[in-house]
């Protein structure tokens, strides 16, 4: 079992739509997936068809061990899913006096059922490094960073690559950045060459050799709650995310 953290501080970089469009990927190409929404916007639940704002047994109830992993895990197209809702954005609060509060989804998941039978596990982080990532941290063993093809793709990594090499080295000696998306990319605008090619020397073989192209599809696809997949299958977002996660699967 892999265990994938997807993250970047800054919003809008496609980490939402590549936890859900590589989760179902490899569920399609025959692999068990949970998906873990870490996001009290719950946009990978909600993208996904879930109702979050109805729900009474979320990653919320996990947390706070009011709730067993199978008591509140959704199912939808071939992804079993924790969904998330608005009720999580108090969880940082609630928690900051908590003693071993990193430790709290980690804990959660070896309740139960937990992680037993899962060939991988993406964790879709909120656009922040605070509490709810450093959890997801902790529980991973592997980090993808989702970057968009555009000038400042780089800013603020130097943040995020303290915040994992700090729970390496005190919390979880097994995580490593393991893997980088590049999105949005569109092969007619020098820009964007020149940016994957920045990203490339700056990461080297992390970057994933697919590129998830610019697609109005991959846009649409949330607001149907639909994956690419069901969406508009012979879309390029669709055949992207596909190639992406068999280059996952590739990796080993």
């Amino acid at each position: 079992m892999k265990a994938i953290a997807l993250i970047n501080q800054k919003g809008g970089t496609g980490k939402t739509t590549t936890a859900i469009n590589a989760g179902t990927g490899l569920a399609r190409l025959g692999k068990r997936v949970l998906l873990i929404d870490m996001d009290a916007q719950a946009s990978a639940s909600y993208s996904l068809g879930i109702k979050a704002h109805e729900l009474s047994g979320t990653v919320y109830e996990l947390l706070k061990g009011e709730a067993e992993p199978e008591d509140v895990i959704q199912e939808r197209d071939g992804v079993k899913v924790i969904p998330a809702n608005l009720s999580l954005s108090s969880m940082e609060a609630e928690l900051a006096r908590t003693e071993g509060r990193e430790f709290m989804l980690r804990e959660a998941m070896t309740r139960g059922n937990g992680l037993r039978g899962f060939d991988y596990v993406l964790i879709d982080c909120p656009p922040s490094l605070g509490l709810l990532t450093l959890n997801a941290l902790v529980l991973a063993q592997e980090v993808y960073v989702c970057l968009q093809c555009e000038f400042l793709a780089l800013q603020g990594l130097a943040a995020l690559l303290m915040t994992v090499g700090t729970i390496k080295s005190r919390l979880n000696r097994g995580l490593d950045i393991t893997g980088v998306v590049a999105t949005r990319y569109d092969g007619r605008k020098k820009l964007n060459n020149e940016v994957v090619e920045r990203i490339g020397s700056h990461f080297g073989k992390k970057l994933f050799k697919t590129l998830i192209r610019e697609n109005i599809s991959l846009a649409e696809a949330p607001s149907y709650g639909l994956s690419i997949y069901e969406y508009k299958p012979s879309s390029y977002g669709a055949m992207d995310y596909m190639n992406l996660s068999k280059e996952i699967i590739k990796r080993g």
